[in-house]
């Protein structure tokens, strides 16, 4: 048994894990306050509480840490769920993504830990802990694009395994609008976006030699799967979270990024990589209407088929060796 903690916040580390999993030839236990679709790869699932119900008091632990205040009843039901879950299921690994705090109660319950790492500044001693303390380090981006200088350290057991995409392996939908104008897909997730939809209805009645569509943006429809979606469009607008760039670079689509504001800078620091290794347009924030033209010629003239070096085909395979090579490797014999 392999145990996979999957932070709770939006949908991007539920479908990294889902992607992952399905590739993992051992059952796997899903341990989060998130809520799991009815076709999960999962062999099973422990719903923990949410760990923000009480106190806010030096929540740090000194700077330790990034989240474990003073007599948190939430906190102490979801560590004492999981405590009673490896108790009972003596799991040959456990993967977080991501909890610092969870990583390291874990791996001080004796379990070997598989962390995935996250893009950005994440030089801070809570986040050099739990690398330190890391069996394993799964990074989800190529190693040639970006190699964040905090993790040299521990380049021994890091995997950069790409981009991993839950589109990988799947064949392309063929282009069959017969509109001679462009479309531009406008793509946002579930974490929340400073774009809104009156943003897009602007572009739209400004720049009609475009067609526009919006996907998870605020008071539109949300989609599931909109691999048909990408695959149509001309140009793809999209915030540089992890999921949405790699399934971006499956569909191979010429995107214009737009960084999001995240914790520890993790969006700008993909989005800058992207531009870095011309993959993509990169902005730190939504432009003034006028530009558009210019910027979408400038992507379509960069193309989609430099994606390929985001290594999106068989990321998921190559993180899932990594876990069960741990298991194996770190796991016990039961």
């Amino acid at each position: 048994m392999i145990g996979y903690y999957i932070h709770h916040h939006g949908k991007g580390h539920l479908t990294r894990a889902s992607a992952i999993t399905a590739r993992i030839g051992s059952p796997v236990t899903a341990l989060t306050s998130a809520n799991l679709d009815g076709d999960s790869p999962f062999a099973d699932h422990v719903r923990l509480p949410l760990d923000s119900t009480s106190s806010q008091r030096n929540p740090t632990v000194n700077g330790a840490f990034h989240w474990a205040p003073f007599h948190d009843h939430g906190l102490s039901s979801r560590m004492m769920h999981i405590a009673e879950w490896i108790t009972m299921a003596r799991p040959r690994a456990i993967v977080v993504d991501v909890s610092v705090e969870v990583a390291v109660f874990v791996r001080l319950m004796g379990i070997p830990v598989v962390v995935v790492a996250m893009p950005g500044q994440r030089t801070d001693p809570a986040h050099q802990l739990v690398y330190r303390i890391a069996d394993h380090i799964i990074a989800a981006w190529p190693r040639e694009i970006y190699e964040p200088d905090w993790l040299h350290e521990f380049a021994a057991k890091t995997s950069y395994v790409g981009g991993i995409s839950r589109f990988d392996g799947r064949e392309k939908i063929a282009n069959t609008s017969h509109s001679p104008k462009p479309g531009v897909l406008v793509l946002s997730g579930a974490g929340g976006s400073r774009i809104s939809l009156d943003d897009v209805q602007t572009c739209a009645a400004q720049h009609d030699s475009f067609r526009w569509t919006a996907l998870g943006v605020k008071d539109t429809k949300w989609v599931d799967d909109p691999w048909r979606e990408l695959c149509s469009s001309d140009v793809v607008i999209t915030h540089a979270g992890q999921n949405s760039i790699a399934d971006v670079a499956a569909a191979q689509r010429p995107a214009i990024v737009i960084s999001e504001d995240r914790p520890f800078e993790e969006q700008r620091a993909t989005a800058q990589a992207l531009s870095a290794h011309n993959l993509s347009v990169s902005l730190p924030h939504w432009p003034v209407a006028d530009r558009w033209p210019s910027l979408i010629a400038e992507a379509s003239a960069i193309g989609g088929y430099g994606w390929s070096s985001w290594r999106t085909t068989g990321a998921a395979d190559r993180a899932a060796a990594v876990i069960e090579m741990i298991a194996e490797r770190l796991g016990n014999s039961t």
